[in-house]
């Protein structure tokens, strides 16, 4: 039998994912969460083998630091991301960050169903668009930013300050200059708003 915990802040979601996954003879829904504190706790309580997780919570793109936090536990479950979401951000935070797979909240329901079975017994699972995504950044040179640099890049676009950015980071106001500095470098641009546009532009950022 294949625990399961769904982790989305979308209540209507949660009750369509649970109703396709409890038609299951082999898979349990175990617990919902609706926070990524939440996720993280439950986690680490029912001992799920697999968390099905969105990316964003409310106004926040936190899915990808709770991937991190649920793979830190001492019994980590594998984690599966079940999002709206597809830019290179959100894919390479979330396989970084330890997701086992990742899909698109369109797949049909066969895709999410093989998705799960597959990644609670440790195998990839990733929808074909984001395989094919992930192939053409391994074969082709393009312009790539790290996950911390993608973490202050998304928050300047929301206008955050260099001290805004900071704090919510944990990290000094130096560091955020650092950050920015190769940011601008990558991207070939002078500028906080034009790094915005063209992080947009090459699908990094939403």
């Amino acid at each position: 039998m294949i625990r399961v915990l769904i982790a989305d802040d979308h209540p209507v979601v949660r009750a369509g994912v649970r109703a396709l996954l409890d038609a299951e003879a082999d898979i349990d829904v175990v617990g919902e969460a609706a926070t990524p504190d939440e996720v993280v706790a439950l986690a680490d309580e029912l001992a799920p083998e697999l968390v099905l997780m969105d990316l964003q919570f409310g106004d926040r793109a936190a899915g990808a630091d709770a991937t991190r936090r649920v793979r830190a536990l001492a019994a980590p479950p594998y984690v599966l991301v079940l999002t709206n979401y597809d830019t290179d951000g959100d894919i390479l935070g979330a396989v970084e960050a330890g997701a086992s797979g990742y899909l698109l909240k369109d797949a049909p329901p066969h895709e999410l169903l093989a998705g799960v079975r597959a990644a609670a017994s440790g195998q990839s699972a990733l929808a074909p668009s984001i395989a094919g995504r992930l192939l053409a950044r391994l074969r082709e040179p393009r312009v790539t930013l790290s996950v911390r640099e993608i973490e202050v890049l998304r928050l300047v676009a929301r206008g955050a300050s260099n001290a805004d950015v900071a704090r919510r980071l944990h990290i000094t106001d130096a560091t955020v200059k650092s950050h920015l500095a190769h940011v601008f470098s990558k991207l070939g641009v002078s500028s906080r708003t034009a790094a915005v546009s063209a992080a947009r532009a090459l699908g990094i950022l939403r």
